[in-house]
């Protein structure tokens, strides 16, 4: 695993996300609570469109959450898992805090 340093935390309010780029990759991170991130791939399986960033969050029976800024369709930030259709999930990725930056790691 190799951990990128993406965002300091201070950046990210509590409730928003925005999109990193790693070898290749477009990432969307999100801040969920004060010490709580989350990072899954910007890119809606529905439409193949890089806009899950811009989505917004928020929980499904306790369970933090995003809805697809375009169409609404929702995913668990913890697992990637469309949680309203039968849409393929969204790649997930490993996160830690490290020296005041969000950390994202990659294979």
């Amino acid at each position: 695993m190799k951990w990128y340093p993406t965002i300091a935390i201070e950046r990210l309010e509590v409730g928003f996300g925005g999109c990193v780029k790693l070898e290749g990759q477009q990432i969307a991170v999100f801040r969920y609570g004060p010490e709580e991130f989350y990072a899954l791939s910007n890119c809606c399986p529905h439409k193949k469109q890089m806009v899950i960033a811009r989505g917004l969050i928020g929980d499904l029976a306790g369970k933090p959450k995003v809805a697809c800024a375009l169409h609404k369709n929702q995913f668990s930030l913890e697992t990637g898992k469309c949680l309203n259709t039968d849409l393929s999930s969204l790649k997930t990725y490993q996160v830690k805090l490290e020296e005041g930056q969000v950390c994202i790691g990659l294979p």
